[in-house]
């Protein structure tokens, strides 16, 4: 479980200092999903710059230059790829002959080694499966919509991407995992962050005043801001649409017990992977569902918010 938050300021209109403000509120925010590394990346005279640290983001000091178009961060929940090594931690860089790029990733992605083999992608130190990503757009030697298809079609696994080229072109890609995007089109700004209640904290603590609207974005979608503003969108196929717990924990090397108190634990630690709170699990859980219940629910969207409102109806009573 981790998080992905950040801004694209096309339109010139807000300040740097409160922008600054707005990504350490978002930052903060994000904690909620992930304490173990902070990290964000922005262009500076047509070069990536990225800085990440194995520090919770309340920790961390954030600086971009005040002529910053846009911003990609990340809160990390480790997984796979001890955070200790830095280079371990998101956004991660790679590079085409056309354009230098960052990527950050929230999910967890099951065939990077098998990936690596198929496409004889060479071995790298960085042992997280977000890489991968990388290394695919990599191979295709260019950084446009169409490698970016390629990538999503390839890896299997959950996942957003966000993506940010050398010349200010945003992508954010979208799996199966939350993300939610809100445009101030009066100040020419989009601000988007993993959840809902991510952006909702963060723009009431730095009382941010403006008309917004939330932008769609589809499970298959691949949404490209140019560094005008301007939105498009086009699609790719998905390779599965939803993550089992087994085989989340089959992948890590963990010990897999449904019945288990450790496991209801953790099931408490990540269902934010699947966009739902930590309040409602524990409130499944008070009112007698079991673990299998609650993890067949969080598997199937409609059950589980059919689910949530018959409890509610049923507790506010």
């Amino acid at each position: 479980m981790c998080a992905i938050f950040g801004f694209f300021d096309y339109g010139k209109k807000v300040s740097a200092n409160t922008l600054k403000k707005l990504l350490r509120a978002l930052s903060v925010a994000a904690e909620s999903r992930g304490t173990d590394a902070t990290g964000f990346s922005y262009v500076r005279g047509g070069n990536i710059v990225t800085f990440k640290k194995a520090k919770p983001a309340h920790k961390v000091k954030l600086y971009f230059p005040r002529d910053t178009t846009a911003v990609i961060g990340h809160t990390r929940f480790t997984t796979q790829g001890s955070e200790k090594n830095n280079y371990n931690n998101h956004p991660f860089e790679g590079s085409t002959d056309s354009h230098n790029f960052a990527l950050a990733h929230n999910g967890v992605l099951f065939n990077d080694k098998e990936l690596r083999k198929e496409k004889n992608l060479p071995d790298t130190e960085i042992e997280t499966d977000s890489y991968i990503a990388v290394q695919l757009i990599e191979r295709e030697n260019i950084v446009d919509s169409n490698s970016i298809k390629s990538m999503a079609e390839a890896v299997n696994g959950s996942f957003v991407f966000t993506i940010l080229r050398d010349d200010n072109t945003f992508y954010l890609v979208k799996g199966d995992n939350p993300i939610t995007v809100i445009h101030f089109s009066e100040y020419g700004l989009y601000v988007y962050a993993s959840t809902t209640a991510i952006l909702n904290a963060a723009m009431k603590a730095v009382k941010f005043a403006g008309r917004c609207v939330e932008i769609a974005v589809n499970d298959g979608e691949i949404i490209r801001i140019d560094s005008d503003g301007k939105l498009s969108v086009s699609t790719f196929e998905q390779k599965i649409q939803k993550i089992n717990y087994r085989n989340w924990y089959n992948w890590y090397g963990c010990d897999f017990d449904a019945d288990d108190e450790d496991y209801t634990n953790d099931l408490l630690l990540i269902c934010g992977c699947y966009g739902v709170d930590r309040e409602d699990v524990e409130l499944l859980l008070e009112l007698g569902y079991t673990t299998d219940e609650i993890e067949e629910m969080l598997l199937d969207e409609e059950l589980f918010e059919e689910t949530m409102h018959e409890v509610k109806s049923l507790y506010q009573r």
